[in-house]
C-alpha cells in the first residue's frame, strides 16, 4: 500500500498547515523545518546547531508560535543555576503560618527553547536530563510531571566558538536528533532581507485583522497515534539495528570505519531510527517504512552519538562522512 489507509485527514492537513506557516517565516531552511516536525511527531528532543545568526532560534519560535502550546525560552549563560531551569521551593508566609511552595521554572512549558545550551557549564546542562528523559522534575523530594506535550529544543553554537562547553555524552544521547543549519544561498539571503523588511513594515503599521488560530495540540496527538500504527517490516528492523551495530563493530565492515570510530552509538540510536523513520513515512503519506525514510534521518540520528578517534579528527573526518560510509557498507537483507 502506497498511502496511509484510514488516516485522519484533519491531522495530516493540520500538520501540513503548520509546516506551511513555518515556511513563511523561515527562508532556505526547508530541511530544518522538516526535522523540527519529525522531532515533534516522534515525541523527542532536538539539538539544533549552527553559527550565530542562522535562524536557529527563529525556526524554533516559528514552530511554537503556530502551535497551540505554552512556550518558554531559557538563555543559557555561564552564571545560570540549575534552579533557574527547574524551579525551586520558595517560603511563603500567610496568616501567621509559613510553608514552602514549589515555584515552577521555565522548563515547565510545552515547548522549551534552551538557547545556546553549550554556553552554560555541565551542572546546568545536567538540570535538563531528568526532564528530557523522564518527563518530570524532582525538587526537594517531590516529583513534578511535565505536560503531555513536552519538547526541548536546544540550540548550540559550534564548540570551537569561544566561551562554549561541549555537552556531556549522556546528555547528547538524550537528544533524538542533532540538526545542523548552514548558510543560505545568495538568492535565499535576498529573500530573507525582503521578509524581515516586510515584517518590520507590518509591525510598524500595527495589528492588521484577526490573528490566525494556532494549530491545536490534538492534531499532534492524533498524528502520533497514526504514526504508532505505521508498519515496520522485519527486514527494516534488522536494517536499522545493523546500521547502529556497524558503529560498534566497525572493523567488520571496513578498515576506514575501524580507524575512524572510537565509540559507537547506544541502543537509543536504534529506537530513534525507528521513531523518526515512522514519522518520516507518515509525512510522506505511506503506511510503511522503507529505506529512503531511514536514509532521510540517519545523519541527524547518529551524528551526535558517535565519538571519533583522534586519527579521524586529525584527518578532518566528520561524523557525516562516517555515516555516509556506514550507509554504503551496510546492506539491507
Amino acid at each position: 500500500m502506497d498511502t496511509v489507509q484510514g488516516a485522519s485527514v484533519n491531522a495530516r492537513d493540520q500538520i501540513q498547515k503548520l509546516k506551511t506557516r513555518m515556511g513563511e517565516s523561515i527562508i532556505g531552511q526547508e530541511r530544518v523545518i522538516d526535522r523540527l516536525l519529525v522531532g515533534l511527531l516522534a515525541n523527542g528532543n532536538l539539538l539544533v546547531e549552527g553559527l550565530p545568526g542562522l535562524a536557529k532560534t527563529r525556526a524554533i519560535k516559528a514552530l511554537a508560535r503556530n502551535l497551540e502550546a505554552a512556550f518558554s525560552r531559557i538563555q543559557f549563560t555561564p552564571d545560570l543555576l540549575p534552579s533557574d531551569v527547574t524551579g525551586t521551593e520558595v517560603y511563603h508566609q500567610v496568616d501567621g503560618s509559613g510553608q514552602f511552595r514549589f515555584e515552577p521554572g521555565p522548563i515547565f512549558a510545552n515547548i522549551v527553547l534552551a538557547d545556546e545550551i553549550n554556553r552554560a557549564p555541565a551542572k546546568v546542562q545536567a538540570a535538563l536530563l531528568e526532564a528530557m528523559e523522564e518527563r518530570q522534575v524532582t525538587v526537594a523530594g517531590t516529583t513534578h510531571r511535565m505536560e503531555p506535550l513536552f519538547m526541548v529544543m536546544a540550540t548550540q553554537n559550534p564548540v570551537e566558538q569561544e566561551g562554549t562547553y561541549p555537552l556531556p555524552e549522556a546528555q547528547m544521547d538524550r537528544f533524538l536528533m542533532h540538526v545542523l543549519i548552514s548558510y543560505p544561498s545568495v538568492d535565499e539571503e535576498v529573500e530573507v532581507i525582503r521578509l524581515v523588511r516586510g515584517e518590520e513594515i507590518a509591525a510598524s503599521a500595527g495589528p492588521q485583522g484577526e490573528a490566525r488560530a494556532a494549530i491545536a495540540q490534538d492534531a499532534v496527538f492524533a498524528a502520533r497515534r497514526e504514526i504508532a500504527a505505521i508498519h515496520v517490516a522485519e527486514a527494516m528492523e534488522r536494517y536499522m539495528a545493523d546500521l547502529v551495530a556497524a558503529t560498534r563493530r566497525p572493523d567488520a565492515y571496513s578498515e576506514d570505519l575501524a580507524r575512524w570510530i572510537e565509540i559507537g552509538a547506544s541502543p537509543r540510536a536504534s529506537l530513534a531510527l525507528d521513531k523518526c523513520g515512522r514519522a518520516e513515512a507518515w509525512l510522506a503519506g505511506r503506511d510503511y517504512v522503507d529505506p529512503q525514510d531511514v536514509h532521510a534521518i540517519v545523519h541527524e540520528v547518529l551524528r551526535h552519538r558517535l565519538t571519533l578517534s583522534f586519527e579521524a579528527q586529525g584527518e578532518g573526518i566528520t561524523p557525516d562522512r562516517v555515516i555516509d560510509e556506514i550507509v554504503t557498507q551496510v546492506a539491507l537483507t
